[in-house]
C-alpha cells in the first residue's frame, strides 16, 4: 500500500511540474540600451498593441496619469547626471509617467521606479522633473507602443514615444563636453601622484622592475611634498630598500614614522619602527 501511495505522489508531482503552460505576454517587455556621448542610458518598458481600439482620449484618457506603456511603470536609468527641461536629474533610476492631452503631454520623472504601475499614493516630493512636450501627428498608425532614442548628438538625445497616430519627444542633455574636457586636461597634465604611487606599489608587490618602481615612487613623493603622505613614504622606503638604496630607505622610513605618529596611526608606526630596526637605524 505504501508503495502505491509513493508512486501516486511521484506521478502527481511530475504532472504538476510538467503541466506549467508558458504563453506570450500581451504587452511584451522591452529593454533598450543607448550610449549618448559618454552616458549610458537604459530604458525598460512594456509594449501594448492598439488591437482596433482608440487609444488617446479613450483607452488612455486625456488629463490622467498614465504609466507610459503597460504592466510595471516605464523605467529609465542614467549613468551620469543629465539635464531635462533645464533641470538636473542625478544619475540613477527614474520612473517616467505621462499625462496625455490632445496637443501636448506632461512627462514626469519620478524618483521611485519600483511601482507596479502608477503609484498608489502619489508623492509630490518624488517628482524630480516635470516637462511639457508637444504632440506631433503622424501620417500613419503605429500598432505597438514604441519608445526610442532619437536625434542622437554628442551632448543630447530625445526620448521618443509613438502610439496610434501620435509622436511625442522629450530632449535630455548629457555632460559630454565637461567630461571630455576634464579627461583631456588630466591626460595632458600627465599622471598624478596617485597614479605613480599605484604603479610603483604594483611593481614592488609583483617583483617587477624595481628601478622603474623607484622612479615612480619618487615622483609620487615629490608631487606630494607640500602635504607629505606617510603611506607614500612607507612605500618609498620599502622600494628603495628592495633596490639596495639603504640610506634613502631609512630616510623615507623616518619621515613616514614621523607622519604616522602625527596622524596617530599605530599600524604605520609599528611597521616603520620594525623596518628601521631591521635596517639598523633604531
Amino acid at each position: 500500500m505504501k508503495k502505491l501511495l509513493l508512486i501516486a505522489l511521484v506521478f502527481t508531482v511530475s504532472f504538476s511540474v510538467n503541466a506549467q503552460v508558458e504563453t506570450p505576454q500581451p504587452s511584451p517587455f522591452s529593454r533598450m540600451e543607448q550610449k549618448v556621448g559618454l552616458t549610458d542610458v537604459t530604458l525598460e518598458y512594456s509594449r501594448p498593441n492598439m488591437r482596433g481600439r482608440t487609444i488617446f482620449g479613450d483607452l488612455v484618457p486625456y488629463g490622467k496619469l498614465w504609466r507610459l506603456g503597460a504592466n510595471a511603470n516605464t523605467k529609465i536609468t542614467f549613468s551620469t547626471d543629465v539635464t531635462v527641461g533645464g533641470k538636473t536629474l542625478k544619475a540613477g533610476d527614474y520612473a517616467i509617467f505621462a499625462t496625455p492631452n490632445a496637443t501636448s503631454w506632461d512627462l514626469t520623472f519620478y524618483t521611485d521606479a519600483t511601482n507596479g504601475g502608477t503609484p498608489r499614493n502619489w508623492d509630490e516630493s518624488k517628482v524630480a522633473v516635470k516637462v511639457t512636450a508637444d504632440v506631433i501627428k503622424l501620417p500613419m498608425k503605429i500598432e505597438t507602443f514604441t519608445m526610442s532614442f532619437d536625434d542622437l548628438e554628442i551632448n543630447a538625445a530625445v526620448i521618443g514615444m509613438m502610439w496610434e497616430d501620435v509622436y511625442v519627444g522629450v530632449k535630455f542633455e548629457v555632460p559630454t563636453d565637461a567630461a571630455v574636457t576634464a579627461s583631456i586636461e588630466k591626460t595632458m597634465a600627465g599622471p598624478g601622484a596617485g597614479d605613480y604611487f599605484a604603479a610603483a606599489r604594483y611593481f614592488l608587490s609583483e617583483g617587477k622592475d624595481i628601478n622603474k618602481a623607484v622612479v615612480w615612487i619618487d615622483k609620487a613623493v615629490e608631487l606630494t611634498k607640500d602635504e607629505p603622505r606617510f603611506w607614500f613614504l612607507r612605500q618609498q622606503s620599502l622600494i628603495h630598500a628592495k633596490a639596495g638604496k639603504k640610506k634613502s630607505a631609512i630616510a623615507a622610513a623616518k619621515a613616514s614614522l614621523a607622519g604616522a605618529k602625527a596622524a596617530k596611526n599605530a599600524d604605520y608606526v609599528k611597521m616603520n619602527e620594525e623596518s628601521l630596526k631591521e635596517w639598523g637605524a633604531m
